[in-house]
């Protein structure tokens, strides 16, 4: 099963963050992702052709975040979104991270 397959599972805090070991193999599934130099978060930037088209996608990863109860950092503007993931609830990465940035792949 790809990740974009799976469904994020709740987390509720007192697990450990993915290590930067752990996290490489996840990170191999979504490419175009960026870890950060700390190993607790990953972004991307889309680019897009005007701020109504930066919306929408915004608007749909909002949509998928609720669906997904997982929910990234989202900045936007003309012609551009950045979306940052980690998992607030344990300050790092989570596999659900991964799953939801293959997901928003998806969306682009």
């Amino acid at each position: 099963m790809t990740l974009d397959q799976e469904t994020c599972t709740p987390c509720r805090g007192g697990v450990p963050s993915l290590s930067l070991e752990e996290a490489k193999p996840y990170l191999a599934e979504v490419p175009d992702w960026v870890l950060s130099s700390d190993a607790t978060r990953i972004r991307r930037r889309f680019d897009f052709g005007d701020f109504a088209d930066a919306l929408a996608f915004v608007n749909s990863v909002g949509g998928l975040a609720e669906a997904e109860g997982h929910h990234p950092d989202l900045s936007f503007g003309w012609g551009y979104a950045e979306v940052v993931l980690f998992t607030h609830k344990i300050h790092g990465l989570h596999p659900n991270d991964f799953i939801m940035a293959a997901k928003i792949d998806r969306i682009s």
